[in-house]
């Protein structure tokens, strides 16, 4: 499986980096495009300043760029989106193939004073269920928002399904680099699966606090170890990955096996 991660910062409603970057990528035999979080919309901070039907406009010009590029170049693109319906704001990450697309609704958002995503989008507060699966040339996929990694039960939901890999879209800031770090390779450890994370670059200032988006995609191999990464700048990086690395670490270290038989 090739896959890639797109770093970049808020592109807003131009088009133009998205259509060469993504005509490389399909160059270079790239199936599945992971894009980081706020990326094609601007900011949590700077969107709560936009009106309703700014933020559906563009949400709505993103979503047919997007349906035609994956089209175009048979490729699933997954990106982070904000959507509206109904006059309501809604925080979702959106998975574009050429034959279908779906849409999956945040489920756990950052609700700090500083950064209260809760309080703003009209994501449903409801019981927890398991995060987008799909499949690519029999590939197994889940997607997670960078902020619901940290969620134990949201990793539960997928112990039965057999993933290869989770799409991990994020917008990290301020110096949690090495947290990230820990936290991304643990979680591949502990699951046996590859995890490819997102993170945009760029900065916002406001009053009180200077986000600076620091990058880092980078790609964990199901044994925890860091295999590809990037830095701070605007990038394409395409990695390999390959299901029989899934299954010899699953068998390698047998931490489903080991409660899967106390059940």
């Amino acid at each position: 499986m090739i896959a890639a991660v797109l770093q970049l910062s808020s592109q807003g409603i131009s088009s133009t980096k998205l259509y060469s970057y993504i005509r490389a990528a399909h160059n270079q035999g790239v199936s599945v495009l992971l894009l980081g979080e706020y990326i094609l919309n601007p900011f949590f901070k700077e969107l709560s300043t936009l009106s309703l039907s700014m933020i559906k406009e563009q949400a709505e010009h993103q979503i047919v760029i997007l349906k035609e590029l994956s089209t175009k170049y048979n490729m699933s693109i997954v990106a982070p989106l904000v959507i509206v319906k109904k006059k309501k704001v809604y925080k979702t990450i959106a998975k574009f193939s050429p034959s279908s697309t779906s849409y999956y609704q945040q489920q756990l958002l950052i609700n700090y004073t500083h950064w209260n995503e809760e309080k703003y989008y009209d994501n449903e507060i409801k019981t927890l269920e398991a995060p987008l699966v799909f499949k690519v040339d029999g590939f197994k996929f889940a997607v997670m928002s960078g902020f619901e990694l940290h969620f134990d039960e949201l990793w539960a939901k997928l112990s039965s399904k057999n993933i290869d890999c989770v799409l991990v879209p994020s917008v990290s800031t301020f110096e949690s680099y090495e947290r990230w770090k820990s936290l991304v390779l643990s979680r591949a450890f502990t699951n046996n699966c590859y995890i490819l994370r997102a993170n945009r670059i760029g900065d916002y200032t406001d009053k009180n606090y200077s986000w600076k988006f620091y990058g880092d995609s980078f790609l964990a191999s199901p044994n925890g170890e860091l295999l590809e990464h990037l830095k701070n700048k605007e990038e394409l990086m395409i990695v390999e990955m390959n299901h029989a690395d899934v299954v010899k670490a699953r068998r390698l270290w047998g931490f489903k096996e080991a409660v899967t038989k106390r059940q």
